[in-house]
């Protein structure tokens, strides 16, 4: 399984941002729901690859966050909270969002495992640097952009008012085609680092 600790950076000069981002976040599938763990930190635990992509993704773009990604072991019963959890998974978060806060101008995760984490990373922090360099122009377009359908830009063009060529730009510019394309190669990456974990190893584990 996956466990996400994010901590929230400069918080003494920001205040607290957690309520906001556990909104944010609220719809991402989860096996454990995210909350806040301790002061500014959230933590959540998930079942599935993709759902890691998105929570990773939210909070890079929302920005002011350290996201550690852990792969391994939580031990059943699921707890009601990530603050009750135990298993290898959670000292991999712990161990991630730490490096993540070394990550200086790379985007700011980090993801601790067995076999094929650094090669998870490494996809997610490229895909990471898209999310984080995009203005807000840019982002009022892709926010109405269906991914991977087309016509989707022609659609938004109209709803905006502004050329068919300005949003092209913009997907252009924010490497938006190349972020949707790369989605996929990253959940594939994690999800064969979280089968590296081997439960039977673990007894009553998952």
């Amino acid at each position: 399984m996956y466990v996400l600790t994010i901590d929230q950076r400069d918080s003494t000069h920001t205040g607290d941002r957690v309520p906001d981002l556990l909104a944010c976040l609220e719809d991402v599938p989860s096996e454990v729901s995210f909350e806040r763990s301790v002061g500014d930190e959230i933590q959540g635990v998930l079942g599935s690859a993709e759902a890691v992509v998105e929570a990773t993704l939210r909070c890079v773009r929302d920005g002011g966050w350290y996201v550690g990604i852990g792969i391994g072991t939580v031990e059943l019963p699921l707890p009601a909270s990530p603050r009750e959890g135990r298993g290898s998974a959670f000292v991999a978060a712990r161990a991630a969002v730490e490096r993540a806060k070394k990550t200086a101008d790379r985007a700011p995760l980090a993801v601790e495992g067995r076999h094929g984490a650094a090669e998870a990373e490494g996809v997610l922090s490229l895909i990471g640097r898209f999310v984080m360099n995009r203005s807000e122009a840019e982002w009022r377009i892709l926010d109405l952009l269906e991914p991977q359908q087309r016509g989707s830009q022609s659609a938004v063009a109209r709803a905006l008012d502004i050329s068919p060529q300005a949003v092209s730009k913009a997907v252009s510019r924010s490497a938006w085609i190349e972020e949707w394309a790369a989605r996929p190669a990253a959940a594939v990456l994690l999800q064969l680092a979280e089968e590296n974990v081997h439960p039977a190893a673990d007894g009553g584990r998952k």
